[in-house]
């Protein structure tokens, strides 16, 4: 089967060419810097953190540009209730938005350029624009008009009849229409502005995406991704400017992620339900986060609950007790090969993970795959109590390897352990150190000794597990 991938705008999957063999050029929307992001805004980036590596791990050379939106009204705005410069807002912001990114083991994008960095190549394409007949000047803003380029509209299905003034529009008497989107913003006292053939002012929204697509990937871009929000009108006007510009194709493949719930309700400031996701990360570790996200289809709503989180913590508890359950069986190595071999299993769920993924970046089927090879390679061992031989080792090296390696690609990393695993590495060798104090203390028959070290594991979130092999720490 090959690639297929979900595109906005011919509402179908449709099988992935990219327009160079074996390369990719990607380029997904990042934040407007001028507060946290909060679980929401994380998701979007995970996912196609996640695409991103897929597409890698499948032999693709990937180009990934994320912008940096660094003015912008609401950026303005926050600056002026904390009575500071927008520079320094938006340098903050930025800091934060790459530091969590890290945290959430989100991998850094080949090029992250910045609006203010990149005023230039805005003004240009606004002077395409005129030049062509798509956009005007008044009043010191520049419009782009809208009636005038057929195709608007077609990326979110909407006609320009049904589209009302003052939906998602901003409405102006500078302009010919209402439904006309600002390219370029005249400055008011007190704002940054830029010069331009227009006079002082500085660029909308929109047209940042557009200019640094074309500058640094080339059109037509491959994949161009986001939130299912900014369909429209963010990336309607995306295309109409760059098309109505370029005169070629903007983007081959739209993909765009669904909405996150909390406790089933619409995440808003206004219900006292909106999260941010350094606050999340602050009582869960970025593994389980990324586990529960990736249990549900990147175009499917996500219901996001504190019940969720604590179903993908143990999810995740089990997957690492399974791949080091593996690693303590391997090490009891004796007998010949009994001549029940696993590697049939591990290579089903490596073809099964490979189809899931290549449906549409099929997480939650990827992850299936693999708590399925988990629940055979139990079956197996539970089978096989006694001491094991050189070709089962073998196999189940090969079960914990194909594991690792393709929770991996989703970034979720066990034997890390991703945040925290520093405590979590001494809590295992603190624990490892009091089970072999019980195992001399029950040898002594010092039971009572046994008995308040069996405690001490407990407090700390082990048991142990007795098996015809010895004693082994599981934990809780």
């Amino acid at each position: 089967m090959s690639l297929r991938i979900y595109n906005t705008a011919a509402r179908r999957k449709e099988d992935f060419t990219p327009r160079e063999p074996g390369k990719v050029a990607l380029y997904v929307c990042g934040p407007t810097v001028y507060n946290y992001i909060h679980i929401g805004n994380a998701r979007t980036f995970l996912s196609f953190d996640v695409i991103r590596r897929y597409l890698q791990w499948r032999g693709f050379e990937v180009t990934f540009v994320q912008n940096i939106t660094d003015i912008d009204d609401k950026i303005i705005n926050r600056a002026a209730e904390e009575g500071k410069a927008p520079a320094e807002i938006a340098a903050f912001y930025t800091k934060a938005f790459i530091d969590e990114m890290h945290a959430l083991g989100v991998e850094d994008p080949t090029l992250r350029p910045r609006a203010t960095e990149s005023i230039g190549d805005m003004i240009a394409l606004i002077e395409r624009l005129i030049k062509r007949g798509h956009a005007y000047e008044s009043g010191g803003d520049v419009y782009f008009a809208v009636r005038s380029w057929p195709g608007y509209g077609q990326l979110s299905g909407r006609a320009l009849d049904e589209l009302q003034s003052g939906a998602r529009v901003e409405v102006s008497e500078l302009k010919r229409d209402p439904l006309d989107f600002t390219l370029w913003k005249a400055a008011k006292p007190g704002e940054p502005f830029w010069d331009s053939p227009w006079g002082q002012g500085r660029p909308g929204w929109h047209i940042e995406c557009s200019a640094m697509s074309e500058r640094d990937l080339g059109l037509p871009i491959d994949i161009h991704g986001g939130g299912g929000d900014l369909i429209f009108p963010h990336h309607e006007n995306e295309r109409a400017q760059a098309e109505a510009a370029t005169g070629t194709t903007f983007v081959n493949y739209w993909m765009h992620g669904g909405m996150l719930n909390i406790n089933d309700e619409k995440m808003s400031k206004s219900l006292g339900n909106f999260l941010l996701l350094h606050e999340v990360l602050e009582h869960y570790e970025p593994a389980v986060l990324r586990l529960l996200m990736l249990q549900t289809h990147y175009r499917s709503p996500l219901d996001f609950s504190d019940a969720r989180l604590e179903e993908a913590k143990a999810a995740l508890e089990r997957l690492r007790g399974f791949v080091s359950l593996v690693e303590w069986r391997i090490s009891f190595a004796a007998n010949p090969d009994k001549g029940v071999p696993l590697s049939q299993a591990t290579e089903a769920a490596r073809a099964k993970f490979t189809l899931e993924m290549d449906d549409d970046f099929n997480t939650a089927g990827a992850l299936a795959a693999l708590f399925e090879l988990m629940r055979a390679t139990n079956v197996w061992l539970d089978a096989h109590q006694g001491e094991l031989g050189e070709d089962e080792c073998a196999n189940l090296a090969e079960v914990a390897a194909t594991m690792c390696e393709l929770l991996g690609v989703l970034g979720i990393d066990l034997i890390a352990g991703g945040s925290g695993s520093d405590q979590r590495a001494d809590e295992d060798e603190q624990a490892q150190s009091l089970l072999v104090q019980r195992t001399e203390a029950r040898a002594a028959k010092d039971w009572a000794r046994a008995d308040a070290l069996r405690d001490e594991l407990d407090k700390l979130g082990y048991v142990i597990e007795d098996t015809p092999q010895g004693p082994r720490l599981v934990r809780t």
